[in-house]
């Protein structure tokens, strides 16, 4: 009998109390507070910012956008969620869905958002909570060696966790669809926005991360972070960078497509980032090194580079004289779950510090690759002056073939990112074809 979700999430917080019990006896503690946050206000103003529920807190409570709650776990015992449930007529009632996953919590409603009272012992406090409050609570805040852990223990995601990422990308795919038919249609970057929220259906504050909509030469700022509210007068080329969350998880998706005035070039070019892309893939497996398949990106750009008549050198003298990392400054991809990116990329499941290389700094996963673990894979490509000029006066500029970087200028470049679980025989792709 197939597993229903609501099995698979009390199976996943059964998991989580075995191993908080483990890692709060371990290190000397008697429980760990969680606290999820809240919004915070604009300075001189009553408006607050869009808010995210601290990460460990989501880990058991799926309610994203829930503020002023509080988790209390210990070993061999039912958690405590303390629920900030005010009685105000300016604002919905906060409620918890008649779901399974209550029944697995001994729920305190509170009209305050004061912390609760600690029994006697050692406890920790994790989340956005001030030193004085950790004070007067009496836990210690935020200890490293528990946080680093309770880190480590959201690498490999279970059944449960992977159904949500699942679901989260089904419903950014749709949106994807949406934004790529307003982009055809001539839209604004604005529309093409509207478009993608309509169609996922989730507003603006939940989006797990402000979506990139670059048209033409919008594409090659990496976080391009406006609208532009009227069509461009060209059709070149759309990046978007758009995900959505589900239960708290995230899907993180890019997708770049040539408009009508695009060039031959620039459609080779999106072909060959798709294409290395799904090399990458298959290549992933657990004991994998994910720099190593960072390096090995670098070596297909350049070949790429050199197909489509950019540069006049070999893949590997791209890649030694920094040509393809002008052309492409970012990782490969990063972590992804309850987080976009999310924690513990940068250190060995010991909690030993896992640099990135020098010559990569932006890559934000230096681990070796485990079952378990869902990852984005995204090469791109862009013509991004501020990277490009500068080689013009070295002797890597003799290599580069500028009319055919300044042909693809207006289209700005290109993004292919996917989300994909690691698994025993090697990887699983859980982004739908878009």
């Amino acid at each position: 009998m197939k597993e229903t979700l609501e099995h698979k999430q009390l199976a996943h917080l059964e998991t989580l109390q075995t191993a908080y019990d483990r890692l709060l006896t371990a290190q000397g503690f008697d429980g760990v507070l969680l606290y999820s946050g809240h919004p915070q206000r604009h300075f001189a103003d009553d408006q607050h910012a869009s808010f995210a529920t601290y990460g460990h807190f989501m880990h058991w409570v799926p309610l994203q956008g829930l503020d002023h709650s509080w988790l209390l776990v210990r070993p061999g015992q039912t958690p405590s969620l303390q629920l900030h449930a005010p009685t105000d007529f300016w604002h919905l009632g906060t409620e918890l869905p008649e779901e399974a996953w209550v029944e697995a919590f001994a729920v305190e409603r509170v009209a305050t958002p004061t912390p609760p009272r600690l029994p006697a012992g050692r406890f920790a406090v994790l989340g956005d909570v001030d030193a004085e409050t950790a004070r007067t609570l009496g836990a210690e805040l935020n200890p490293p060696a528990l946080t680093q852990a309770l880190d480590e223990g959201r690498v490999r995601k279970s059944a449960y966790e992977i159904d949500c990422l699942c679901e989260a990308n089904r419903r950014a795919g749709l949106g994807h669809r949406a934004a790529r038919d307003a982009f055809f249609d001539g839209g604004a970057e604005l529309d093409i926005q509207l478009a993608y929220l309509g169609a996922s259906r989730q507003r603006e504050s939940d989006l797990p991360y402000q979506s990139i909509v670059g048209v033409n030469q919008h594409a090659a700022v990496l976080h391009y972070q406006h609208y532009e509210l009227a069509a461009a007068t060209d059709h070149h080329s759309l990046l978007i960078d758009a995900g959505h969350r589900h239960r708290g998880y995230s899907a993180d998706i890019t997708r770049t497509w040539a408009g009508g005035d695009a060039s031959d070039a620039f459609a080779g070019l999106i072909e060959g980032v798709t294409t290395i892309q799904q090399d990458l893939i298959r290549a992933m497996g657990p004991g994998v090194d994910y720099p190593t398949l960072h390096a090995q990106m670098h070596q297909g750009l350049g070949a790429l580079l050199g197909d489509l008549g950019m540069i006049k050198c070999s893949a590997t003298a791209a890649v030694e004289q920094g040509i393809t990392r002008a052309f492409c400054p970012h990782g490969l991809g990063h972590l992804l779950g309850l987080q976009v990116h999310d924690v513990a990329g940068r250190q060995a499941s010991d909690g030993t510090a896992l640099p990135p290389p020098a010559e990569h700094p932006a890559l934000r996963l230096t681990r070796t690759l485990e079952a378990g673990m869902v990852v984005t894979m995204e090469p791109g490509c862009y013509v991004i002056p501020m990277l490009l000029d500068p080689l013009r006066e070295t002797p890597a500029g003799s290599d580069i073939d500028w009319a055919a970087v300044e042909a693809l200028a207006p289209h700005g470049g290109v993004r292919i990112e996917d989300n994909v679980l690691v698994t025993d025989q090697g990887a699983e792709n859980l982004t739908p074809v878009i």
